[in-house]
């Protein structure tokens, strides 16, 4: 079978299946939680980026970073997508996953969070990075996404 895109979820780490995946992969997508030490631990995983990207891949680039676990209503929050933004410029998605119970709950009723509480905001703000995602990657025609 032909697969326009595999997504390839990794370990917060720098072990062998990651090493696996990021040399297999064209782009590489962030997921970073808006928590105290969680820009503190991104630098590791650029580290292993530019490793992989030097050794064995050298086509692998970072396609972006999205924040995740987000609590507008938190100073931290609020500071790590700030210090974030500032850092990663253009590579920051906009879209924001937020803490959302919604999500938590899925996985205990085996359903993806789209079809377990499709309009929760933690569905919706999946399907906008979804969106997002397929127009940074050029994966469809923008006229596609839009109706995506």
């Amino acid at each position: 079978d032909q697969f326009d895109v595999v997504l390839i979820d990794c370990p917060p780490s720098s072990g062998l299946l990651t090493l696996n995946a990021l040399g297999a992969a064209n782009h590489v997508i962030v997921p970073l939680q808006a928590e105290y030490y969680a820009l503190e631990g991104i630098s590791g995983l650029l580290s292993t980026i530019e490793f992989v990207k030097g050794t064995f891949n050298p086509g692998l680039e970072l396609l972006g970073v999205f924040l995740t676990l987000f609590d507008a209503r938190t100073n931290l929050a609020q500071q790590v997508s700030e210090e974030a933004r500032e850092f990663f410029q253009e590579k920051m998605f906009r879209s924001v996953v937020p803490r959302n119970i919604r999500l938590s709950e899925a996985p205990s009723h085996g359903l993806p969070i789209c079809l377990y509480a499709p309009d929760s905001a933690g569905a919706i703000a999946y399907k906008n990075l979804a969106v997002e995602l397929i127009e940074r990657a050029g994966i469809m025609a923008l006229d596609q996404v839009e109706n995506f």
